[in-house]
């Protein structure tokens, strides 16, 4: 059967040029050579749907062959940075969680977030071998600061007239986590598996920790979080102990130093005024045999994360490790420094006594276990937080000589904390 000739001033669409890409990344390789893994973990789909290039969450890189037949190589290969910066920093996950938290939707406010992503990665990402595309959009475009975070801008960048000349900027799924027409999906050919992205981020991470000189500081705080990520049980540890330093009668005092207001009134008395001093905070750390080294590793970053929630202040913290027994009382001086001895049965009552007969009592005790211990029959006399670090019930882990057994939750005068 002949075929039908093709209409008169048709020409064919050139495919990708495949090879200019891919120089494009051997020089974006060769400028930041941290990013290298991440580069060329990249698989290239030739897509018409897009007007430049975007990523999905599977680490698939759509391409469109108009845009790198009219784009020189040198800004193909900060392009290919731009798009792979976006899955380094999980823009598609975080996308993802401030969409549900602020109730984000509709197109609009998904290219919120992705000008909100471009002005976090664009203010470090060109110079030093990088050319800076022409249009591209960086905090200055919205007259913002530079080294913010996603989530900042976006409560600065608003919708208006001024949007309406970036409606065009589209970095795919990968830069806002609503998915596209164009998209693969899940089960389409050459995505990476969770697993697989995960790898990839940590070799990221372990090149820039090698080399912390080479990366611009946004990489280097990106790389330290890579290696002990945030997670919500760290924040809201912190926030329990916050709010317990800072509930009422946590750092108060009375002082004769300046009298009450209410002196006037007691002609012939002076009475004390109530003084707010910075709150102490003792942490008993679980050191039996129950818990495993990495929990003490923990435990320790733990110790770090709450001075943190003190302002720094690490004079207001010390640190008990405790089994059966208590240990000595260490101030804190440096985390990594506190010797966790231990190793027997446990009992805690122990470690809030020793907490508690401290020279300066502490107004917050934090306690960091597995769980298996006793606890005090009664409140202690200032507010009580305790980090439970999650453990399977039915495992028999709990006590080896008794299976079945299933040790009793922390008391109701706790504030209790799962940590994953």
């Amino acid at each position: 059967m002949p075929t039908a000739s093709r209409a008169a001033g048709t020409t064919t669409p050139r495919p990708l040029d495949r090879d200019k890409l891919f120089t494009a990344r051997l020089q974006a390789a060769r400028a930041r050579p941290y990013l290298a893994s991440a580069l060329f973990a990249l698989h290239p789909v030739e897509s018409r749907q897009v007007l430049t290039m975007a990523v999905d969450r599977y680490w698939r890189c759509y391409v469109s062959p108009v845009f790198v037949d009219r784009t020189p190589v040198e800004e193909l290969a900060g392009v290919w940075v731009h798009e792979v910066s976006h899955l380094l920093r999980d823009h598609h996950g975080r996308g993802d969680r401030v969409a549900r938290e602020r109730g984000l939707t509709g197109a609009g406010e998904r290219l919120r977030m992705n000008l909100a992503a471009d002005c976090e990665i664009n203010d470090d990402v060109y110079g030093d071998g990088l050319v800076k595309p022409k249009g591209v959009v960086e905090p200055g475009t919205f007259r913002l600061p530079e080294g913010q975070l996603m989530e900042e801008y976006l409560d600065d960048i608003r919708l208006g007239p001024r949007m309406q000349a970036l409606a065009w900027l589209d970095c795919g799924s990968g830069a806002d986590g609503l998915d596209r027409e164009w998209d693969l999906g899940p089960d389409g050919a050459h995505g990476l598996s969770e697993q697989e992205r995960d790898a990839v981020r940590f070799r990221v991470a372990q090149g820039i920790k090698g080399r912390p000189g080479s990366a611009p500081e946004g990489w280097q705080r990106w790389a330290e979080e890579a290696f002990h990520p945030p997670q919500p049980w760290r924040e809201l540890l912190g926030a329990a102990v916050r709010s317990a330093a800072s509930g009422s009668g946590a750092g108060e005092d009375y002082t004769y130093g300046r009298p009450a207001r209410r002196s006037a009134g007691v002609p012939g008395v002076v009475l004390p005024s109530l003084r707010r001093r910075p709150p102490r905070v003792s942490v008993v750390i679980d050191t039996s045999g129950s818990v495993s080294d990495a929990e003490l590793g923990s435990a320790l970053l733990e110790v770090a994360a709450i001075c943190s929630a003190l302002g720094g202040r690490r004079d207001l913290v010390t640190v008990v490790p405790c089994d059966a027994d208590a240990r000595i009382t260490h101030s804190l001086c440096r985390a990594e420094g506190i010797p966790l001895v231990g190793g027997g049965g446990t009992d805690l009552r122990t470690g809030f006594r020793a907490a508690l007969r401290a020279q300066s009592p502490p107004d917050v005790i934090v306690v960091l276990t597995d769980g298996q211990t006793p606890w005090p029959a009664t409140r202690p006399p200032c507010r009580t937080v305790v980090g439970l670090f999650s453990r399977p019930y039915s495992d028999g882990s709990w006590d080896e000589n008794d299976p079945d057994y299933v040790p009793d939750r922390p008391p109701d005068w706790a504030r209790v904390v799962e940590i994953g």
